[in-house]
């Protein structure tokens, strides 16, 4: 058995159908047969998840349908990336260095069990986080598993991949550059990087890029997930923004369509699609230029500056030789350098203001490309000698982590070759109702995908 989304999973419950406990354990048997090939987990929570699962089962019957009143995630299996802290399970960041913080639920965790749902592992992530891909020296590739000889993305592919192959029905994972929209987009699955503030993120992020949001297999799921996680956290001084609003008719907006250089003929045709679907539900839609010069070389310093800051010579036999080399750039960096990167995001920052001024959101395809090899951190044929251009490829992401718009990635449909494309949808900041209701009104009339998992588990299982 796969999981099922988060209302399918309560309405089996409350008929009595299934368990929770029995649902979990077919959870973890599925991932103990199936993760050896696929990657997605670097632990998973055995006892522990029973043990939440039987306190589940408990409430159940000791409260019918009234046990979801107060807990509206009872039962649903989430899975947690191994960048976030965990209090039962090892944090190790995809390092193999230390992990010196204490073992606590980070508040994105905490909030998830305090609304009922079970925890069922941590998954693959690269050193960090630092790549656009799940290559690390922690644990095996994460494979996508729509095809397993191609990537999951990066940094939250292993969230992804769970979500996709039916192996949790839905995943925490980080964005600082991309790492939640590129895997979703990948996978074939939603994912939501909140406004910056929205999802309290501790221990907080020297950059200020990175973004804590839900992968689910719904964009009704990441509504639902969204509301549990949001809200302002004492630990997380930017995190002043309450939960997300309910959702509401949009009504008619004002649509910027953006193609980023590098779009292949396959991603534009399967993106595209979405175009008469937007129009077809009354927006205006236009097509216009990439409003903005291309901030990743400001990207680059601001990324490379933290990590060399957080990163002691002594550790650097234990460090992956990719974000090494991000390591050293950033030692060499003046303080005058990062300075005029900061004002690149300040005045992209001010840039979108204005655009978002004239338009209510923008759209895109996710990533221009299709997934690459599973085991390298980017596309072949990057002319990148001192390797600094490791997200380079993914220039429909990282500006929206600059200037801190919530931004959502959901399935537009599948390549020739039977890979997924993801439509991406850009807010104003604060806007996350509008980018997760008009998501959710796209989804409705978009060709649903298949199922990845009918691929990879009837083979495996």
């Amino acid at each position: 058995m796969t999981c099922t989304g988060i209302r399918e999973t309560r309405e089996l419950l409350g008929r009595g159908e299934i368990t929770v406990t029995d649902h979990v354990q077919s959870v973890l048997t599925a991932i103990h047969k199936v993760d050896t090939e696929l990657g997605a987990f670097v632990s998973v929570a055995g006892d522990e998840a029973l043990r939440a699962a039987e306190a589940a089962d408990a409430k159940v019957r000791a409260l019918g349908p009234a046990a979801w009143a107060d807990q509206p995630l009872l039962g649903v299996t989430v899975a947690v990336k191994d960048l976030v802290q965990t209090e039962d399970l090892p944090t190790t960041r995809g390092s193999l260095l230390p992990n010196r913080r204490a073992r606590a639920d980070a508040p994105a965790v905490a909030r998830l069990r305090a609304a009922g749902a079970v925890v069922v592992g941590k998954t693959t992530t690269s050193e960090g986080g630092w790549s656009a891909s799940t290559v690390g020296r922690v644990g095996s590739p994460t494979r996508n598993p729509w095809a397993l000889r191609r990537s999951a993305g990066g940094s939250s592919g292993g969230s992804a991949a769970a979500v996709a192959a039916g192996l949790c029905s839905a995943a925490l994972g980080t964005d600082g550059a991309g790492s939640i929209r590129i895997p979703a987009a990948f996978c074939g699955v939603v994912g939501f990087k909140p406004s910056f503030g929205r999802v309290p993120y501790v221990p907080a992020c020297a950059d200020r890029l990175a973004h804590l949001g839900p992968l689910a297999r719904s964009v009704s799921d990441v509504v639902e997930l969204s509301s549990v996680l949001a809200g302002p956290h004492p630990e997380d001084p930017d995190s002043g923004l309450g939960p997300v609003g309910p959702p509401r008719a949009p009504g008619a907006l004002r649509i910027g369509w953006i193609e980023f250089p590098g779009t292949t003929a396959e991603v534009r045709r399967v993106s595209e699609g979405a175009l008469p679907v937007l129009r077809g539900q009354g927006h205006r839609v236009e097509r216009i230029e990439v409003p903005f010069p291309d901030p990743y070389p400001a990207l680059v310093d601001i990324l490379a500056a933290v990590e060399a800051a957080g990163t002691a010579p002594e550790d650097e036999p234990l460090c992956d030789p990719g974000r090494l080399a991000v390591v050293r750039y950033g030692r060499r960096l003046t303080a005058a350098a990062v300075a005029r990167a900061e004002d690149v995001r300040l005045r992209l920052r001010t840039t979108m203001r204005s655009v978002m001024a004239r338009y209510d959101l923008l759209a895109m395809a996710t990533v221009p490309i299709e997934p690459f090899d599973a085991e390298a951190i980017g596309p072949d044929g990057a002319d990148d000698p001192e390797g600094l251009r490791w997200l380079a490829w993914t220039p429909a992401t990282y500006p929206f982590n600059l200037t801190g718009q919530p931004a959502l990635s959901l399935p537009a449909g599948l390549t020739r070759s039977g890979l997924p494309v993801g439509l991406q949808l850009v807010g104003p900041v604060g806007a996350d109702d509008l980018v997760l209701t008009t998501a959710r009104n796209v989804e409705a009339e978009l060709e649903p995908l298949p199922v990845a998992p009918d691929r990879v588990t009837e083979r495996m299982l």
